[in-house]
């Protein structure tokens, strides 16, 4: 019978204390998962319309950074918030 991880392993995120402050990003990449989840959750571009945009990130990046907003919603939420410019 094989073992269920416990955690997700996520191929393409990496989180590096010298990048973006520790932020997940994408693996060779500055561009933060929060990024990518506020392009597609917030703003409404489907994947296929931000890797048109963002030509340095492949398809399975872009889903890999959604599977890990998922799997890790309350930590990017944080960064969500705290990144968000203040209203007048």
């Amino acid at each position: 019978m094989s073992q269920i991880q416990d955690t997700p392993k996520h191929a393409y995120i990496v989180e590096n204390t010298e990048i973006c402050e520790g932020e997940p990003v994408i693996n060779g990449t500055r561009i933060t998962v929060r990024s990518i989840v506020q392009y597609i959750l917030y703003q409404g571009l489907t994947p296929e319309e931000l890797i048109r945009e963002l030509t340095q990130l492949k398809l399975s990046e872009v889903y890999d950074a959604l599977s890990y907003y998922y799997d890790n919603k309350n930590i990017i939420d944080d960064y969500i918030k705290k990144n968000q410019r203040p209203k007048n």
